[in-house]
């Protein structure tokens, strides 16, 4: 299973998700460069179950528990987060969930902050589910100690938001300078200004007065990592501080209000709390930032660039505009920036991978090869030519793609340009008469993808992406391929064998439509035989299958009969620029197999697939099956079924 997530310009999760089906490429579901994809394959997550079904529909709930102090002991602070649990789980499970020790939980299930009703679950109703219990999403959770009783509650059952009675700030000494006291209790409030609580916490501390001028705070999160310094201007509240947060008294000044307070990390691969720091103007470069990093690093040369980390931690797109402000590019305080090895090319600039692609099958001959080759690559990068007489071919054998080199390229150049770029490489040592005996196609799961048709198109009509990569495919002559051109590989069944002769480019034009009877004229023509003569089927590699492309003319449904749409750029053909058409002579041939004995094979191999996968999932639910044994609820009824009538417009 496939789910899109779709981000908007924060880069936060809108609520839209796209399940995709396995018919579809992405192209035709208008996937493009850097997406983010969610697989999934219906079971776990992580190696995690996700039991499925109504039954453990999840509840969010909010947790409240006791915080406890660097020692171990509890205090009068509340931690409340939010928790997600199956409805059929019991409840006892919340203890496991937040690795706390077994006590008392209430429960609320009030909307009303103010008027919240908290019930003591009996400790023999804890096995109950849930929904048992009549949880919802919303609802609250406490957990309190079995010593506690209700000493946080009121006799009349009445929640004391603890939370509004703290009034204090937790402050760390991590000046580097020793004090008598490790961490000290600020009074403060809301309204209180970070400046005051520093120097509160400086004297509480007893250390030097001057480090009142170089001294800062800093919230420490729930991993103990260092945040941004907050300015000594803002007010807890401007700063996004509640009561009862830990703070770090940390050597070093705040940012002022037109600097920025930036991590930065060598690499992409980053590990919590490896991160260098650095204040700097928003309004310096991104070259000037890139400099003053490097520098830091002991770093030198100007193979390095810069890019930001995006909100999963990895490495996004690179900062290309190196003239450009920080605070342009909506760099703010508190992002991290990873340098990355590697320049950068100009502006308008986009480097290419460039791959070769040799298609098995008939071979690409020039002038001086006019016998039939195969052209192979040794380690060196040097094309070799090799006799192969006319031996069937596979049609769906392994991609050949080789590694040519980067080309750096203007996006204003053509693709005719590009291939002229591209046949000076000196790793490419096969003669090519010119660039019009090059097709050029986008590589996409390391095969061609896309193909790149007009010769005098620039690259950036393409809208290729920094990430795009092009494999170049020999021609045994001069292509110009129009706007209607569909290009097809046909490959003819050897009679009484399961095989298929060497393949043939076909053009097919489909200025007058994408028909099953257009395609069958077109391929009945390239090999000279009647049209009532030929069956065609096009080939699905993924799935070892071949599906006959026959001419319909009408579909009856129970309502009215309607012409049905014969377009075989949709379901189920999809058929596009380098599908394998396989062509049968039923003159000499007349059976409806199109396929081959490595057809069987694969097939074989995702049934044996395909069963272990199954085996296993069947593994992990009788695993996980103790884990909710006792919370299973009985099934509903199911209601009496209806029939269901879809009707789907066609917007091609």
């Amino acid at each position: 299973m496939f789910a899109r997530h779709l981000m908007d310009h924060k880069n936060s999760f809108t609520d839209t998700l796209i399940f995709l089906g396995d018919d579809l490429t992405l192209c035709e579901i208008e996937i493009t460069d850097g997406e983010d994809i969610f697989v999934w394959n219906g079971v776990e997550v992580g190696g995690i179950q996700i039991p499925t079904g109504s039954d453990c529909e999840p509840l969010l709930l909010n947790v409240l528990h006791v915080a406890t102090s660097s020692e171990g002991e509890e205090c009068q602070q509340f931690i409340e987060s939010p928790h997600v649990f199956p409805s059929n789980a019991e409840i006892g499970t919340v203890f496991t969930a937040l690795a706390v020790p077994e006590g008392v939980i209430l429960i609320n299930n009030t909307e009303s902050r103010d008027e919240e009703n908290w019930t003591t679950i009996p400790k023999e109703d804890l096995k109950k589910t849930f929904r048992e219990q009549g949880l919802r999403n919303g609802s609250s959770v406490l957990i309190q100690g079995s010593h506690d009783g209700n000493s946080l509650l009121t006799k009349q059952g009445k929640w004391i938001n603890t939370v509004n009675e703290i009034n204090w700030l937790q402050v760390k000494n991590l000046s580097q300078l020793e004090s008598e006291e490790e961490q000290v209790k600020i009074s403060a409030t809301l309204n209180t200004v970070v400046f005051d609580i520093r120097i509160k916490a400086i004297k509480e501390f007893k250390l030097l007065k001057e480090l009142a001028e170089n001294s800062c705070l800093r919230p420490i999160d729930k991993n103990g990592k260092l945040l941004c310094p907050v300015p000594d201007s803002y007010t807890l509240k401007e700063a996004g501080l509640k009561m009862g947060s830990s703070l770090g008294l940390c050597p070093g000044k705040a940012p002022t209000s037109s600097q920025l307070f930036l991590f930065f990390a060598l690499g992409s691969d980053v590990h919590p709390g490896t991160e260098m720091e650095i204040t700097v103007e928003e309004t310096v470069s991104v070259r000037t930032c890139l400099k003053i990093m490097l520098d830091k690093c002991g770093l030198t040369g100007d193979t390095w660039h810069l890019r930001k980390m995006n909100w999963c931690f990895e490495a996004g797109e690179p900062l290309c505009e190196e003239d450009a402000k920080l605070n342009e590019l909506m760099i703010c305080s508190g992002d991290t920036l990873l340098l990355i090895e590697g320049k950068l090319p100009p502006l308008g600039f986009l480097t290419v991978p460039i791959w070769w692609y040799q298609p098995r099958g008939p071979l690409h001959h020039w002038k001086d090869h006019q016998d039939q080759t195969n052209c192979t690559l040794s380690q060196g990068g040097v094309w070799k030519a090799s006799s192969t007489p006319g031996a069937p071919s596979d049609a769906h054998a392994e991609v050949s793609l080789w590694y040519l080199g980067d080309l750096e390229i203007s996006e204003d150049a053509t693709l005719g340009e590009l291939k002229s770029q591209a046949m000076t490489l000196p790793s490419l040592e096969f003669s090519i008469p010119s660039p019009a005996f090059l097709r050029a196609w986008t590589v996409e799961s390391k095969r061609p993808g896309r193909l790149l048709r007009a010769h005098q198109q620039q690259l950036k009509e393409y809208k290729l992406g920094k990430r795009t990569e092009i494999c170049l495919e020999p021609l045994q002559k001069e292509e110009n391929l129009g706007p209607w051109d569909v290009l097809l590989r046909t490959q003819m069944r050897l009679p009484g064998e399961r095989a298929y002769g060497p393949p043939v480019d076909v053009l097919w034009d489909t200025a007058r439509g994408w028909t099953a009877g257009s395609l069958r004229q077109r391929v009945a023509d390239v090999y000279s035989l009647p049209v009532e003569k030929i069956e065609i089927a096009k080939y699905f590699p993924e799935k070892f299958a071949w599906l006959p492309v026959s001419s319909w003319n009408q579909q009856t449904t129970k309502r009215k009969k309607k012409k049905k749409q014969d377009n075989l750029q949709g379901a189920p053909y999809y058929l596009k620029d380098g599908d394998t058409i396989g062509v049968k002579n039923l003159l000499v041939e007349d059976n409806d197999d199109f396929s081959t004995v490595r057809d069987d094979i694969g097939r074989e191999k995702q049934k044996e697939l395909a069963l272990g996968k199954r085996k296993s999932r069947e593994a992990l639910r009788a695993q996980s099956s103790d884990v909710f044994s006792g919370a299973e609820t009985p099934a509903r009824a199911r209601g009496p079924e209806a029939s269901l009538s879809i009707h789907v417009r066609s917007f091609r």
